[in-house]
C-alpha cells in the first residue's frame, strides 16, 4: 500500500506512474495525428511503453548514467581492439528500444502488428514517450533510423540491398547500428573545412584518412562520413561514404576509437574521437555533393531532437505537476500558489508548443515523402525552427522542475539532473542556435518555405472556428511575423535572425494549440494559445500591472 506523502512529510515520489496516461493530452492527439485503424492497433502499445517509461525503463536509464561505456584499446594478450563495454542496463534498454519497440525500424519495414511502414507521427509518439525515460539511446536510434532513410535514397541498389535488412531488424543479434561521422576538430559546423580524405581504389571501394571530433555511437556497424573526395576547397569537393565498421572479408575496418568523450549529460551513450587510417568505404550519392546528401540525414536528425526536447519538457511538466498537487507547504498544497500556478503553467505551454510542432513537421514530412513538393518546403523550414527554439526552452522547462522539487531535484538520485544535463545537449547537437536560426533564413530565401509557412497557418486558423476578433488577432500577428521575417532576411539583417525565428515558431505553435483545441475538444488547448499570444508575441509593458490569466491559468492547470 502506498503511503500518502502528505501524512508523513516524505517526497512525493512518482516512480510507477504510466507516462502515457498522466499526460492528460497523449491520448487525443495522437489519436488525432494518426489514422483511427493504426491508432486503435497502438494504443496499446502506447499504454505499455508509458508504464515502462515511468518505472522500469527510468531504472535502466537511471544506471547507465551511473555507469558510462569505457573503452578498451588494447586486449590482455596484447592485440589491439576497439572494444566499448556498455553496461547491462544500457544492453538492456537496447533491447526494449531496437527489439520491442522497433523505434529505429518502424519507419523503414513493417512492426508492430501493423502491415506496413508506420509515419512518422507513430514513429514520433514512441519516441516522445521512450524520450521521456531514456535520452542518450535515442541518438543511436535516430541515426540507424535516418541513416537507412539516407541510404536508400542516395545508395546504390547493391549498397541497400547488402544493409537493409539488418539495419532494420529487430533481433539484435543481427542488427546493425548507424552513425553519422561529420564534425572535425578545426571546423564543427563549417563543414566545408573538412580535410579528411577520400582516394578512389581500383575495385571501387574508397580509403578514407582523417581524424573526427565527435562521434556519437562511436562502436557503430555502419556510419555515414563527409570527406574531401576532389581537389577543391570548400562544399564542392566533399562527398558522402558509408563506413563499414568491419570489411567485406571479415577483417575490422582500419579506424580506431582514440577516445570517449566525458560529457555533461547523455552518458549512458558512447560518443567518442575517431582516427581513419585508410579505412575502407563506400561511396553514396553524386561526388562532390556529400553536404547536400546527408543534409537529409542531418535534417531528419535534428527534427528527431526536437522531439526528445519536446519530450524532456514533458516528463519535466509530469514530475512538476505531480509533486506540486501532492507537496504541502504552510498549510496548502504547492498548486495552491499564485506564483506556483504561474511557473507551472508556463512550463506546460512551452512543452504544448514543442509538441504540437513535432506533430505539424511529422504530417508535413509524411506528406513530402509521398512527394508533396508545397509540403517538402514547409517541412525545410519547419525543422531548423522547432530545432532552434524547442531545444532551448527544454532548458528552462527541465531546470525549472527541478526547481518544482526543490532541494532534492539537485540531488542526482531523482530524475531531474539527469534530465536538465541531458537537455543541454539539444541545443548543440546537428547544429548551435545560431547555425539553426541561420538556417531558417536559408529555407526562406533558398527553398522559399515562408508562403508555405503561412499558408499552413492561415488554414489551421480557419479551422480552427475562433470568434472574430480572436481570428483577427491571429492573423494579424501572423502577417506581422511573416513581415518581419521576410524584411530581416531580404535586408541580410543577420542579427535579427533569431528574434524573426523565435517568432514564426510562437505564431506557429500558438495556430496549431488553436487547431487542435478545436479538433480535439480541448479548450484548455486554446488558453495555452491565448498564453504564447500574449506573453511570446504581443508587445507589453514591463512595468504594467499584469491581469494574471486567472481564466486561462484554471483551464492549464485542472486535472
Amino acid at each position: 500500500m502506498r503511503v500518502d506523502p502528505a501524512e508523513t512529510g516524505s517526497i512525493p515520489d512518482s516512480r510507477g506512474l504510466n507516462l502515457y496516461r498522466a499526460d492528460r493530452d497523449a491520448a487525443a492527439l495522437f489519436a488525432h495525428y494518426l489514422p483511427t485503424d493504426l491508432f486503435a492497433r497502438l494504443e496499446p502499445v502506447f499504454d505499455r511503453l508509458g508504464s515502462l517509461a515511468g518505472d522500469h525503463l527510468d531504472r535502466l536509464a537511471w544506471i547507465a548514467d551511473k555507469h558510462p561505456p569505457v573503452l578498451s584499446v588494447r586486449r590482455r594478450t596484447g592485440e589491439d581492439c576497439n572494444h566499448i563495454e556498455k553496461h547491462p542496463a544500457y544492453r538492456e534498454l537496447e533491447n526494449f528500444a531496437f527489439g520491442e519497440f522497433g523505434l529505429a525500424a518502424i519507419s523503414h519495414r513493417a512492426a508492430l502488428g501493423w502491415p506496413a511502414p508506420l509515419p512518422p507521427a507513430a514513429k514520433y509518439a514512441l519516441t516522445f514517450l521512450f524520450t521521456q525515460s531514456e535520452f542518450g539511446l535515442m541518438c543511436p536510434v535516430n541515426m540507424t533510423d535516418s541513416l537507412t532513410r539516407t541510404l536508400k535514397r542516395f545508395g546504390s541498389e547493391d549498397l541497400v540491398e547488402r544493409y537493409f535488412d539488418a539495419l532494420t531488424s529487430t533481433d539484435l543479434d543481427q542488427l546493425m547500428q548507424g552513425a553519422m561521422f561529420m564534425t572535425e576538430q578545426a571546423g564543427g559546423s563549417d563543414i566545408g573545412t573538412i580535410v579528411t580524405r577520400a582516394d578512389p581504389q581500383p575495385d571501387g571501394t574508397w580509403r578514407l584518412t582523417g581524424d573526427k571530433w565527435f562521434c556519437s555511437n562511436a562502436d557503430a556497424d555502419l556510419a555515414m562520413v563527409l570527406a574531401r573526395s576532389e581537389d577543391i576547397d570548400g562544399l564542392k569537393g566533399v562527398s558522402l561514404f558509408l563506413l563499414p565498421k568491419v570489411k567485406r572479408d571479415g577483417v575490422p575496418n582500419s579506424y580506431r576509437i582514440l577516445r570517449l568523450k566525458e560529457k555533461l549529460g547523455t552518458r549512458s551513450m558512447a560518443s567518442g574521437e575517431i582516427r581513419l587510417d585508410g579505412a575502407e568505404a563506400y561511396l553514396v550519392g553524386e561526388r562532390g555533393r556529400g553536404f547536400n546528401q546527408m543534409a537529409d540525414m542531418v535534417n531528419s536528425s535534428r527534427l528527431s531532437n526536437a522531439v526528445r526536447a519536446a519530450a524532456l519538457m514533458r516528463r519535466a511538466v509530469t514530475e512538476a505537476l505531480f509533486i506540486s498537487r501532492r507537496r504541502h507547504a504552510f498549510n496548502k498544497r504547492l498548486i495552491e500558489f499564485p506564483l506556483m500556478r504561474r511557473q507551472l503553467a508556463k512550463m506546460i505551454v512551452w512543452s504544448e508548443q514543442a509538441r504540437t510542432m513535432v506533430f505539424q513537421s511529422a504530417e508535413a514530412m509524411r506528406l513530402a515523402d509521398l512527394g508533396d513538393t508545397r509540403q517538402a518546403k514547409l517541412l525545410r523550414i519547419m525543422t531548423p525552427l522547432i530545432k532552434f527554439r524547442a531545444c532551448r526552452d527544454a532548458r528552462k522547462v527541465t531546470g525549472d522542475a527541478m526547481e518544482v522539487r526543490g532541494g532534492c531535484g539537485y540531488i542526482e538520485e531523482w530524475s531531474d539532473a539527469r534530465i536538465l544535463r541531458d537537455a543541454h545537449l539539444g541545443s548543440i547537437w546537428e547544429g548551435t542556435s545560431n547555425i539553426v536560426a541561420l538556417d531558417v533564413r536559408r529555407a526562406i530565401v533558398r527553398e522559399g518555405s515562408l508562403p508555405e509557412l503561412q499558408a499552413a497557418n492561415m488554414k489551421r486558423l480557419d479551422a480552427a472556428s475562433l470568434e472574430p476578433n480572436l481570428h483577427s488577432l491571429f492573423a494579424e500577428t501572423l502577417d506581422r511575423t511573416c513581415a518581419l521575417a521576410e524584411s530581416t532576411h531580404a535586408q541580410q539583417d543577420e542579427h535579427l535572425v533569431r528574434q524573426a525565428s523565435s517568432a514564426l515558431y510562437h505564431v506557429t505553435s500558438a495556430i496549431g494549440l488553436a487547431h487542435e483545441a478545436a479538433m480535439i475538444r480541448a479548450p484548455h488547448r486554446l488558453a495555452m494559445a491565448r498564453m504564447v499570444l500574449k506573453h511570446r508575441l504581443l508587445p507589453r509593458d514591463p512595468l504594467g500591472r499584469d491581469d494574471g490569466d486567472d481564466d486561462q491559468l484554471q483551464a492549464i492547470l485542472e486535472s
